[in-house]
This record gives C-alpha cells, structure tokens and sequence, in this order.
C-alpha cells in the first residue's frame, strides 16, 4: 500500500524525501494559514517568527498536494518527517482522507496544529503576520524565503491562497 503525506507548506517544495509521485489535492475540515510561532526554523525563541500549520475548521478546505512516498522508503521517511515536523510538539500527526485531483481518495499522514500548544497563534492580523515574517530569522533561514517558497510553489500547481498572495506582497514592500 502506498504511503501518502500531504503537503502544504514546506513539504511543497522542500519534501526532504524520495517522492514516486505528486498530485493536487485537497484536505477538507482544515484551513492553512500562519498560526504557529516558529522557534527553531524559520525564528529563534528571543524573536520568534511565523510558519503555516492546518487549523481544523469544518467550513473550510486546505488545498495542497499529495506526495506518494517511495516504496520501500515509509519507515526511513517516516522517521524523517518525525524528527522535522515534530521538533517542538506543536504539530499533531494525523491519517486523514484527502481528495487528489485526479478523482481519487487516498488517506495520508498530515502534520495538524494542536491549538493548546505554547507556538499556537491562531487568528492573528494579516498586517501583524506581515511585520513578523519580515523581520524573522532561524536556523533554516529568513521567515521571508519561507512564505516566497510557499506561494510561488503553490501558483505553479496552478493554486491560489489569496492571504499568502497578501502576505508575499506586503511582505516585499516592508522589505524594500
């Protein structure tokens, strides 16, 4: 049986691990966005920075892609996806049903926000995500190239997220 991550953020494009195939699709009950101060990658805990997790929220759908592991490869990605996305317990791993574009309903393992975590920022201002994204810096770069990766990757499987469309322009603009 194939394994299968959904990607959203990061994993777009940066999956970290051999990939057999890659397909549009969408994770319904959950909406991404900037809600997770990060600490360690993309921030530091004096000046804590921003990525994107999946807020359960049953009125809306995260769209992404569905990244099909190599065979043979689950236990060494798995290991890998645990020490990467786990690193701070913010995030919660779930095997959920998502829909691929090409008509088919697989079950994938997905990295969710648990929103009684510390990191947990839900609902926060486009504006103030904005100021934050534009300053931060971790151990895995600036906040910035993180969300410019995000967007640009998601335009060009053809995916609009018309708040990180937002954010990369007014991110750009603090910047110049």
């Amino acid at each position: 049986m194939t394994m299968w991550v959904f990607g959203y953020g990061s994993l777009l494009w940066n999956p970290g691990f051999e990939v057999a195939e890659q397909v549009v699709a969408t994770l319904p009950g959950y909406a991404r966005s900037f809600c997770m101060h990060s600490i360690h990658h993309r921030g530091t805990e004096e000046d804590p920075g921003l990525v994107l997790a999946l807020d359960e929220d049953p009125a809306h759908a995260c769209e992404g892609v569905a990244l099909a592991v190599a065979a043979g490869r689950e236990e060494a990605t798995l290991a890998y996806l645990r020490e990467r996305e786990l690193i701070s317990s913010a995030y919660i791993e779930r095997d959920l049903a998502i829909d691929l574009h090409d008509g088919r309903r697989v079950t994938a393992l997905v990295y969710v926000i648990n929103p009684g975590h510390v990191q947990y920022c839900g609902g926060m201002p486009l504006e103030e995500q904005a100021q934050i994204i534009a300053r931060a810096r971790g151990g895995m770069g600036p906040n910035d190239e993180y969300l410019y990766n995000t967007a640009r990757h998601l335009s060009e499987i053809g995916l609009h997220d018309p708040d990180l469309e937002w954010l990369s322009h007014r991110v750009r603009a603090l910047r110049a």
